[in-house]
């Protein structure tokens, strides 16, 4: 089957036109598919250009190597950080993508093995069919760098049942590929030897048809069975923590619920808990709180102000330190400012919320016409007994 190359000269992504089937690979596998702003430039030229092309039916989106993408670029941030307003761009364009990738007229599958965090997920979750495999991680780990849950997650996080956003948000507990199904953020478990074979016959298909298409990736899916030991299995201590009022309160129930049998499972979460930054948790608890009552577009603009604040280090530089620590000196010894929860002032947190002059504000559409509608509603998670439903 002949494919016709959109792009040979930016291999950070290719862009395959292929009858009437459209295969973009992120493709920068050492750096296990990182967003940067070139990435984010293509990624909206293919799908802006696919759209208003009739020819094209179905979207197929995958990485390269052994990550499907591990987020946004922290280097990028990091070197900008004497501009603050040097990524604001990128910043702009990632959110508006982000829009664009949840209201995306045809049909999406994103074939997701490997690492897939943070921006990185924004590129999964949304489409209407995203397949995983055993070997998929998924993790929103922002908050512990000083940063917040973005790309949409506020609005994705507080949709699902219970409070395991808020738990997903606060700690980056990580999720394998059956777990994401089960909790529908993932629609389709595939063995991972399968993939290289789904693709293929997805794009024998020729089709965008959803009908189709579903059944087609069904003929290699499997029923996905929670392991024992699985964080979903703990619903009941999630939503018992997880409901309080404030960080500093669900560390508390946190720590009450890691004296008691069979929960020997907290302590490492706890511990990643208590590393994190201060000024991260306290907004990312907001932020996703919020999101249960805000629409997408909402919450994305919503998201983009805190992002373009928390980068402009508004009322705290822990993001810089969170990435130096983390990717730049690897010494994994962030100080944090303010460096205790009890230290971080609710006023100044309020002032990173603001709202900005409308023309500063991220202009997109406040109509939400969205692929992804809340998969989670006929999960395996949802269905779980101990669940009560979030006022």
């Amino acid at each position: 089957m002949a494919r016709e190359v959109v792009n040979q000269d930016e291999p950070v992504v290719l862009g395959e036109e292929i009858q009437n089937v459209r295969l973009i690979t992120l493709n920068r596998p050492r750096q296990l598919n990182v967003i940067s702003s070139p990435v984010v430039s293509l990624l909206a030229k293919y799908l802006e250009k696919w759209e208003e092309d009739d020819n094209a039916k179905l979207i197929l989106i995958k990485g390269a190597g052994r990550a499907f993408s591990a987020g946004g670029d922290l280097k990028m941030f990091y070197d900008g950080r004497t501009s603050k307003d040097s990524c604001l761009e990128v910043v702009y364009r990632m959110y508006w993508l982000c829009h664009h990738i949840h209201s995306y007229k045809k049909t999406q599958v994103s074939l997701v093995h490997g690492i897939s965090m943070g921006g990185g997920a924004s590129l999964m979750i949304p489409m209407k069919f995203s397949v995983v495999t055993e070997k998929t991680v998924f993790s929103t780990p922002e908050a512990s760098i000083g940063f917040h849950t973005d790309c949409g997650f506020s609005f994705i996080h507080s949709r699902l049942p219970g409070r395991l956003g808020e738990f997903l948000a606060l700690t980056g507990a990580r999720l394998n590929g059956k777990e994401l199904v089960a909790a529908g953020l993932a629609t389709h478990f595939v063995p991972s030897e399968k993939m290289a074979e789904l693709e293929k016959r997805l794009i024998s298909l020729n089709t965008g048809d959803e009908n189709v298409v579903k059944s087609a990736i069904e003929e290699f899916s499997e029923e996905v069975q929670l392991d024992e030991g699985s964080v979903l299995n703990k619903k009941l201590v999630i939503d018992e923590c997880f409901s309080k009022d404030s960080v500093s309160e669900i560390i508390k129930s946190f720590e009450a619920q890691a004296g008691k049998e069979g929960n020997g499972w907290i302590s490492p979460v706890l511990k990643g808990l208590k590393r994190s930054s201060p000024t991260g948790l306290t907004i990312t608890l907001r932020s996703v709180r919020e999101g249960r009552k805000q629409t997408l577009a909402e919450c994305l603009k919503k998201e983009f102000r805190l992002t373009i604040n928390i980068l402009r280090t508004t009322i705290s530089g822990d993001v810089y330190e969170g990435i130096r620590a983390l990717t730049i000196d690897k010494d994994n010894a962030p100080k944090w400012d303010p460096p205790t929860l009890d230290q971080v002032d609710n006023g100044k947190v309020d002032l990173v919320f603001l709202p900005f002059e409308e023309d500063l504000e991220l202009q997109i559409p406040d109509k939400d016409e969205l692929r992804w509608n809340g998969k989670y509603e006929n999960s395996v998670y949802a269905s779980f007994d101990v669940a009560d439903e979030v006022k």
